[in-house]
């Protein structure tokens, strides 16, 4: 097993008395069941009632390490099985209401377990996850999340819950409110930290681990391990376990995908994708976009022309994405066009194909992109799209992974190669033949009533949430998406105009919201606001015209 004193370095250590859990290669030469690793029976039980018997290899070397209640760092590729990593030793040390020992705790009631994660969808699939593993107890789990009403999240509390799993704004106002205490959390697991960073999260995960217990077990989690990580993991953890789940000659990507890279024109994308749509074998499909306007566009676009679409990105509500996922989950749309904060937290292992329809930003997040196929050991296939401009920074992610595809090649909706490379058949054009729009549609499936909060009009605040965060990672606009990078996520992008005292800014008139998409692919948006003009030796206001919300 990999162990470490500190996380930035690492010696091999393998018992020799016990099983070889060092390597993925090695855990899957054994008969390992969930059960080897003194787990609870009915935990073991209501995994084998899922049809989950064997753990994946970052489950079984993590189980050991976790079973004795010592922090780890877990780092593995997207989908492969981290939420059972961490939730298996979680559960096991929850005490549920009837059970021996219960009444004995100083506060039953008390969250005894939590786990902090940066997306709203994440959330959404950890908590049914743990469900999934806690179904033969009445472990009470709860999800605190933003764009949902805080009333039934504040009712559930009161009647008292046993583990919570939220998102760092919403359990934040919880806990300023005084809804939310986390004092008797023995255990503390922090999922996706790399995305937490991403969206300027990680002074709201230090202030959450500021109100736990000093003793407890703590689980950080992440795909990649960048240094402000690394420097969080060093704060507030205790000689941490060091765990990667990786061979030692695997690349950095999934070896179960097949990585395919065009250079692709914009006006011939959505003609390029729609062919891609109909390859042999396409089964779900998610299409990753910039931003939330280009994930819109290509949603409408890809139903105009018959496939079976959804979308969800941070423009829409929490009611509305919750709706596209469950079609997509329940197989009434098989192709889901998001954008990659929205995305995280879509855990559905069938995903046959991945598009970058626009070039990611870096490595980090290609790999989180194209993570969401290959995965539970199933193949996959990643086509990204890389404009003209797009080419240098398709280069660094190119070097920083190593997959060997310096120069993408140019590719139009009529190459033969398009149809060769992703067995389209011949003669197959942009549009959806009638007798293969088999699927529901996104209409299919209800749309729920959240009960949501809406937005702050004049503040720019969704989910009336106070101190929580609008879109799909709850982080107000005024904050970066990249620490120290100057990227803002797709829910966070706004450019706002100076005030300005010129002549010509008097001469002005206030006009309704607009916004345009610039040349990379971001937001630009400009609000109206009072404007003051002078009139001989007086002056006049503008009346205040509605304030464009904040999505």
């Amino acid at each position: 097993m990999t162990t470490t004193d500190s996380p930035a370095t690492s010696t091999a250590e393998t018992p020799t008395d016990s099983p070889d859990y060092s390597t993925p290669s090695a855990i899957q030469a054994q008969d390992v069941t969930f059960a080897d690793f003194g787990v609870r029976p009915e935990i073991v039980e209501a995994l084998r009632d899922a049809g989950i018997t064997h753990p994946f290899p970052i489950q079984a070397m993590t189980l050991p390490v976790a079973m004795s209640a010592h922090d780890i760092i877990g780092q593995a590729k997207t989908g492969t099985g981290k939420t059972l990593g961490f939730g298996v030793p979680l559960l096991h040390r929850i005490i549920a209401p009837g059970e021996p020992g219960y009444d004995q705790l100083v506060a039953p009631g008390k969250p005894q377990g939590v786990v902090v994660v940066p997306t709203r969808e994440l959330a959404v699939q950890v908590a049914n996850d743990l469900e999934t593993a806690s179904a033969r107890r009445d472990v009470r789990i709860v999800q605190v999340y933003g764009g949902r009403a805080y009333e039934p999240q504040v009712a559930t509390l009161k009647k008292g819950v046993d583990v919570v799993v939220g998102t760092p704004g919403r359990m934040i106002d919880l806990m300023n409110q005084g809804h939310l205490t986390l004092l008797r959390a023995g255990t503390v697991v922090l999922d996706e930290a790399d995305e937490m960073l991403d969206l300027g999260f990680l002074p709201d995960v230090e202030k959450i681990l500021a109100n736990t217990p000093a003793q407890r077990h703590t689980m950080l989690f992440s795909a990649t391990m960048p240094g402000a990580v690394v420097n969080m993991a060093r704060r507030y953890m205790k000689q941490p376990t060091h765990i990667r789940a990786a061979d030692p000659d695997e690349g950095a990507t999934v070896k179960n995908i097949k990585q395919v890279v065009y250079r692709a024109h914009a006006l011939d994308k959505v003609e390029v994708l729609a062919r891609l749509l109909q390859a042999e074998g396409r089964g779900r499909t998610i299409v990753f976009a910039r931003t939330k306007r280009t994930a819109a566009k290509v949603a409408d676009e890809l139903r105009d022309r018959g496939f079976a679409a959804g979308a969800i990105h941070g423009d829409l509500g929490q009611g509305a994405r919750e709706q596209a996922l469950r079609a997509f989950r329940n197989e009434k749309i098989d192709v889901l066009v998001a954008t990659d904060v929205a995305a995280r937290g879509i855990d559905v292992d069938d995903v046959t194909h991945v598009v970058n329809y626009q070039c990611p930003e870096d490595e980090r997040t290609y790999l989180h992109r194209t993570g969401r196929t290959g995965r539970a050991g199933n193949k996959g296939t990643a086509v990204t799209f890389v404009d003209w401009d797009d080419v240098p920074r398709w280069s660094l992610i190119d070097k920083a992974l190593e997959l060997n595809i310096p120069e993408p090649v140019e590719t139009y909706s009529t190459s033969p190669h398009l149809f060769s490379d992703l067995g389209i058949p011949e003669g197959t054009k942009g549009r959806l033949p009638k007798d293969k729009r088999t699927l529901e549609g996104l209409d299919a499936e209800k749309l729920e009533d959240l009960g949501e909060t809406g937005k702050r009009a004049g503040k720019g605040r969704s989910e009336g949430n106070r101190g929580a965060r609008p879109g799909a990672g709850e982080r107000s606009g005024s904050r970066t998406g990249r620490s120290g990078s100057g990227r803002t996520s797709d829910d966070a992008a706004r450019t706002t105009a100076t005030r300005s005292g010129a002549p010509q800014a008097a001469a002005e008139t206030s006009a309704p919201a607009s916004s345009a998409e610039n040349g990379d692919g971001t937001d630009r948006r400009r609000r109206t606001r009072t404007r003051r003009r002078t009139r001989g030796n007086g002056s006049a206001s503008a009346p205040d015209a509605p304030a464009a919300p904040d999505a």
